[in-house]
């Protein structure tokens, strides 16, 4: 049974099919996030298009609203519609070069208003219950009894919004853990998996917890949520390593702890991409700094094959993946 496109109060739009669902020539009746637009241009037969990259939770397209021959009309609708709007769009679905997109005729596009929606059917949220993760972190950090480190880990947990926007930021836009909650998940996974790895190897495990804690957060002030994920000028300016380092030094100024331990806190943040072609301005130099670089890529990796296994909606035995270069198996 499909999805009805209004709730049963009639007062909100909500999704009936995502992205990835959809099939060549379909009809399509449904809600989109605009992601960018495209200026208005004119046809060999004198009418005027646009096009919009729109999205949902579970992908993209590209959507072409087909007009008339006013272009005061069309550029009107085109002025009313702004990056992370909603809009209701009726239409057929097409596929050109492999790749699909959205045919939308004049008139059957309308922006929705806040209250007109959800917003959980535009951006994915963790399947875990961020209470109990949270809950679950500050165990993490009430076990680190190294005095120096404790007080860097207190610095930022005592800080009231850098807890609110740790426990609901995701660690990135597209790759890993790309929803709501995604860092605090990704962040456990590396506490834990590292004191896993420590259970076999002479290890400090306060410094281990801190370097998890704190590697990503810079990806606070690198993305930006609002009816999509997406990259604030901030983070495509300095990237997430350089704004966290930025946000560690302010509240190491603060702290009355000795260098050295400044230093390997702060080699652990700069060093987590592992290699200098990955973004990290140095390699690791010490074996738990090491170890974090590692579990931090291999964590992700995990997290980003599983969900394009879930989500490759084919009856194919495999499907090719650009970002790991090969086939994925998906029985």
């Amino acid at each position: 049974m499909e999805t009805p496109l209004q709730s049963d109060d009639g007062l909100k739009y909500r999704k009936r099919k995502p992205i990835n669902e959809l099939k060549p020539n379909e009809q399509v009746k449904d809600i989109f996030v605009v992601r960018f637009k495209k200026p208005v241009e004119k046809t060999k037969t004198n009418k005027y298009y646009f096009t919009l990259k729109i999205q949902d939770a579970f992908g993209d397209m590209m959507l072409k609203y087909w007009g008339s021959e006013d272009q005061n009309k069309v550029e009107e609708v085109f002025n009313s519609i702004q990056n992370d709007d909603v809009v209701l769009v009726e239409g057929m679905v097409n596929e050109f070069n492999g790749k699909l997109d959205l045919s939308v005729n004049d008139g059957k596009l309308k922006v929705l208003k806040p209250e007109e929606y959800e917003i959980k059917d535009f951006i994915r949220v963790s399947d875990k219950n961020p209470e109990e993760m949270f809950a679950e972190l500050k165990k993490h950090v009430e076990s680190v009894q190294n005095l120096e480190l404790k007080q860097i880990l207190d610095a930022f947990f005592n800080d009231s919004e850098f807890v609110e926007k740790f426990k609901k930021s995701p660690a990135a836009m597209q790759k890993h853990h790309n929803w709501v909650c995604g860092l605090m998940e990704h962040t456990l996974n590396l506490i834990n998996i590292c004191l896993d790895i420590s259970k076999y190897h002479e290890l400090d495990n306060d410094l281990l917890i801190t370097g998890a804690i704190l590697h990503d957060i810079g990806k606070l002030e690198e993305f930006e949520t609002t009816t999509q994920i997406k990259v604030t000028d901030k983070g495509n300016l300095l990237g997430h390593i350089t704004i966290g380092i930025q946000n560690l030094t302010r509240k190491l100024d603060r702290t009355n702890i000795s260098e050295e331990t400044k230093n390997k806190v702060v080699h652990m943040l700069i060093s987590h991409h592992g290699k200098l072609e990955y973004g990290s301005p140095k390699i690791p130099s010490f074996p738990e700094a090491l170890i974090l670089s590692k579990v931090d890529e291999l964590d992700a990796f995990i997290a980003q094959m599983i969900d394009r296994r879930k989500n490759a909606n084919t009856q194919d035995s495999f499907i090719y993946d650009r970002d790991f270069q090969t086939n994925i198996y998906l029985k």
